[in-house]
């Protein structure tokens, strides 16, 4: 941990820089571009019914969008109001009106005609409903009956046969805290998060790397750094506000560069809306591209440390901090020896980069005295998600790029909610403050004052697959409780996520809005219960941003669903209806009294209970963890790690395939049309020159498929990496297998390989076994 406090906001120079400019024609017209200032416009029009209430929302609360941290208009980092789309677009979650009585108990027929994005619309669920098997709609219940239902099912089951969920979306972390506490105090360890499905192969990196499970670093870092690299992260489109820092940071003299399979536009050029010059002209972001292999940056890194090697042996101290290493790292000789042994023709296969593209990189940051690494999914959700973090880490080791200003490892984080998910103990492999393991468990035994389940929970992927188990399996998933979270939207292989949720006997969907996960039939019951925002939740609620920041959201005056409840709260009730005998040891009776806990129970969260107002915020941990070096680790040093290539299967005429965000926000979509590059949800994006291979045209009608799927969609020419395509997410989650996890952190793989063909020519042999005799070939050349 650190000791240097963070030092406050810092002011955006007041004269312009042209040379910044991404063109002089005024507000980007006649390009491709987010139209800021319509989407303003949208979004004032969207809520015109409530506008105090939500002018009170943005200026009162914390952001409920991404993990930038943003209290009121303003953020730690930047003097000035910040605010972005991409809140203007969650902001209408929190006004709308409730969803009208004759549609919310129609038909389910009816209702599941609607996509997410029109369920969303319809506003926010007003009271408890329940559907029991067989029943064609949702019916009114009380809240009594609702939870004394659920309880009384909880009670006949066996604890491993009951897992809860909880998503993104604005949770606060007194209600991720209580959680986990009722969860264990209900005897089960299955307990998952969105956070785990996104970044948890960065905090598994970067424990057995440096010892720590967040940033290192703060966002003021990225200002005056010399290299600013985002690998895998399209912070532009994902985290809005982010393009100010990086707008600082280039009038600074950072360089950007960016690590991806597409050439992003967004991290190309940028108009910020909220300064005057960047609105105007735009901004030019990045530096360079480097334009890897999907699941290709392993071997990049390991060339990247290759040249430095030999760099070493022909300039000694030229590419390598031999003091930092020294003093400060295990593992040097191995790493070394390793990395000698690469074969420079395989890394540039499996990187898909020259090694003299991976020269400029590896010299760029031998120049450097100081860079900060931000990475996000395009690093974490492959199966070896965890090893392209711990080659990230080991980049930083060798320049010493850890533990100082201008420095660090920053997984971004893509909601504000999601930081604090682990650090309060909802996930399997997790306690508030520990890990679910040895002195944790006997230390928050001692704090909640019952035992603990010793046994390990799993992961939500898992725990869904196991309601397919024989019904007397002990671990066969039978009651399945999730705050929020769309799984047909967010899983590998809906049909067969679809399968896994209507196996289950109870499933409890705690929310403020309908999705299609919760318009599937249960195997008994379906139960759906309406939850407070964070904004209205008594006492106000905290949530926890990228750079370690705490901040407090007060409770802000406004209308009410009357029988919407705190998330904290219901999971209090439920616990105290499951067991009565004992529910005076489930404490938490209010916010305060939660913040009073978190403090005990998280050591890094002691200063929380002090939050009570509006604008109230501390960082744990200090500006930069493993200041000086000094890693919290048994010896305090960090280790590197010699990282193998993994394999890279792609037979000849064949593509890699991942997925990417358009105009959305996790799986909420808010337009067909992505604002960067103007791709419909269904374009595939790919190399002019891949298709002009497979003879086809910009716009032509193509199947992708696989063993595992098909997706339809048409052609569109991008700047995508050759031998590589993208389709947007959730729609091409059709084509990702179920069930592949990486091995150290559970996360889903999210990559595969693919077919491309005219959807003529995938048709016409399709009633002859042509698509089955490709698929079969597929797996014989790729098995």
């Amino acid at each position: 941990m650190g000791t240097t406090k963070h030092t406050g906001r810092i002011s955006l120079p007041s004269r312009p820089d042209p040379s910044l400019w991404v063109s002089k024609v005024p507000f980007g017209l006649n390009r491709i571009k987010p139209r800021h200032i319509r989407d303003t416009f949208k979004a004032v029009w969207d809520n015109r019914g409530q506008l105090p209430y939500a002018a009170r929302i943005l200026t009162q609360g914390v952001c409920d969008g991404c993990a930038l941290g943003v209290s009121g208009l303003y953020d730690q980092t930047l003097n000035g109001p910040h605010l972005c789309t991409t809140r203007l677009n969650v902001l209408r979650l929190n006004t709308m009106p409730a969803i009208r009585e004759t549609v919310l108990h129609a038909d389910i027929d009816e209702l599941r005609r609607m996509d997410s994005t029109t369920l969303r619309k319809l506003g926010r669920l007003p009271y408890p409903l329940i559907r029991r098997k067989g029943e064609r709609r949702f019916s009114r219940v009380t809240w009594e009956e609702a939870l004394n239902e659920i309880a009384a099912k909880i009670r006949s089951i066996d604890p491993k046969q009951l897992a809860f969920y909880l998503t993104a979306r604005g949770i606060t972390n007194e209600s991720y805290y209580t959680a986990a506490k009722v969860a264990r105090f209900l005897g089960t360890n299955h307990i998952d998060n969105a956070s785990r499905i996104c970044h948890s192969p960065s905090k598994t990196a970067l424990k057995r790397s440096v010892g720590i499970g967040a940033s290192s670093c703060s966002y003021k870092d990225w200002i005056g750094t010399d290299v600013l690299v985002f690998w895998g992260s399209v912070a532009a489109n994902n985290q809005p506000v982010s393009t100010k820092y990086m707008y600082a940071a280039k009038r600074k003299g950072t360089k950007i560069v960016v690590i991806n399979p597409y050439y992003e536009p967004s991290m190309d050029q940028y108009w910020i809306p909220s300064i005057a010059e960047s609105a105007l002209f735009g901004t030019k972001l990045a530096n360079d591209f480097y334009q890897v292999n999907i699941g290709g940056d392993i071997a990049f890194m390991n060339g990247v440390m290759k040249h430095w090697f030999e760099m070493e042996e022909a300039d000694p101290g030229s590419a390598v901090d031999h003091d930092f290493v020294r003093t400060h790292t295990n593992g040097y000789e191995e790493l070394r020896a390793h990395v000698m042994r690469q074969d420079w023709t395989l890394l540039e296969s499996s990187s898909g980069l020259s090694r003299e593209r991976m020269g400029e990189f590896a010299r760029l940051l031998a120049a450097a005295k100081s860079a900060v690494f931000v990475w996000s999914m395009g690093l974490t959700q492959h199966r070896f998600g965890t090893d392209n973090i711990s080659q990230v880490a080991n980049l930083a080791l060798l320049r010493g790029f850890l533990g100082r200003e201008h420095c660090g490892l920053m997984p971004i984080r893509g909601h504000s909610g999601v930081q604090g998910s682990g650090e309060m103990g909802a996930d399997p492999f997790s306690l508030p403050g520990g890990e679910f393991k040895g002195g944790d468990i006997e230390r928050i035994e001692r704090l909640w004052g019952f035992p603990l389940p010793k046994w390990q929970g799993d992961i939500v992927g898992v725990s869904l697959e196991y309601a397919l188990l024989p019904e007397d399996h002990e671990r066969k998933l039978k009651v399945f409780y999730t705050s929020g979270g769309n799984f047909l939207e967010t899983m590998p292989d809906p049909e067969f996520v679809e399968r896994c949720l209507a196996n289950v006997e109870l499933r409890v969907h705690q929310d403020i809005i309908l999705n299609t996960s919760t318009l599937v039939d249960a195997k008994e019951t379906v139960i759906v219960l309406p939850a407070m925002t964070r904004y209205e939740q008594p006492g106000g609620g905290t949530s926890t941003s990228t750079e370690r920041m705490v901040y407090f959201s007060p409770e802000i005056e406004g209308p009410r669903m009357p029988e919407a409840r705190a998330e904290w709260a219901i999971y209090v009730d439920l616990a105290a209806r499951v067991k009565p005998e004992a529910k005076h040891l489930i404490g938490c009776e209010d916010a305060f009294a939660i913040r009073e806990e978190i403090a005990l129970a998280a050591p890094n969260y002691d200063g929380i209970q002090h939050l009570r107002h509006r604008g109230d915020v501390f960082q744990w941990g200090g500006a930069w963890l493993c200041e000086g070096g000094i890693c919290p680790t048994e010896d305090g040093r960090g280790t590197l790690l010699p990282i193998e290539l993994p394999e890279l299967r792609k037979p000849e005429g064949h593509f890699y395939v991942t997925t990417r965000r358009g105009k959305q926000f996790n799986s909420m979509v808010y337009s067909e049309t992505d604002p960067f590059n103007g791709a419909d949800r269904y374009d595939v994006l790919m190399n002019e020159l891949d298709g002009r291979t497979l003879q086809l045209r910009e716009g032509d009608a193509i199947v992708v498929y696989n063993r595992y799927g098909a997706f339809h969609g048409r052609v569109k020419w991008e700047r995508v990496k050759e031998g590589n395509i993208e389709v947007h997410w959730p729609e091409g989650n059709v084509l990702i297998p179920k069930g592949v996890y990486e091995p150290f952190a559970g996360i889903p793989e999210y990559n595969t390989t693919v077919i491309v063909e005219k959807a003529e020519t995938y048709h016409a042999f399709k009633d002859t076994k042509y698509v089955e005799r490709r698929i079969e070939e597929l797996e014989t050349e790729s098995g």
